[in-house]
């Protein structure tokens, strides 16, 4: 096929090809038989292709359908499945929440008692505001008799 009909194929197909091609295609048996060709084929294809109007809708559902076959034959590694959502998996993180609940509960509670092993209850009961203590230790020991005062 010669380049004028190659870049006039198209606009031909469509019926606004130039006059050059016309003339080249009269003129050159190849070009004629591919272009003959072309036109029968388009024909054909013409005929298959449905109008605007016609063109079907999907039913509902299908493209949830297609997905769900698309992601069903996917091959799934054992990682994720791990992470994956579904019962299986909200178990697992009420599970870890449940154990890093218990974790923190039972930090904090061994970390209630102060450096000296003592809790607030026993330096309050401890405290004399009568008799001299170290320096260092007064501020603490107020601190907690200040926390722990009720009306």
């Amino acid at each position: 096929m010669h380049e004028v009909v190659r870049n006039e194929l198209e606009r031909h197909l469509s019926g606004k090809a130039s006059e050059a091609f016309y003339m080249h295609v009269a003129k050159c048996e190849a070009c004629r038989a591919e272009v003959a060709e072309m036109d029968e084929l388009s024909a054909v294809l013409c005929e298959l292709s449905p109008s605007l109007g016609e063109v079907p809708e999907p039913s509902l559902g299908f493209y949830t359908r297609v997905a769900a076959t698309i992601r069903e034959q996917q091959p799934r590694s054992p990682f994720a499945r791990l992470f994956s959502p579904g019962q299986a998996f909200f178990q697992r993180v009420a599970f870890a929440s449940l154990l890093l609940i218990a974790g923190l509960g039972s930090v904090l509670i061994s970390n209630e008692m102060n450096e000296d092993g003592l809790d607030a209850t026993t330096i309050m009961a401890q405290y004399d505001g009568a008799t001299a203590h170290a320096s260092a230790a007064e501020p603490d020991r107020l601190l907690v008799t200040l926390a722990a005062y009720h009306q």
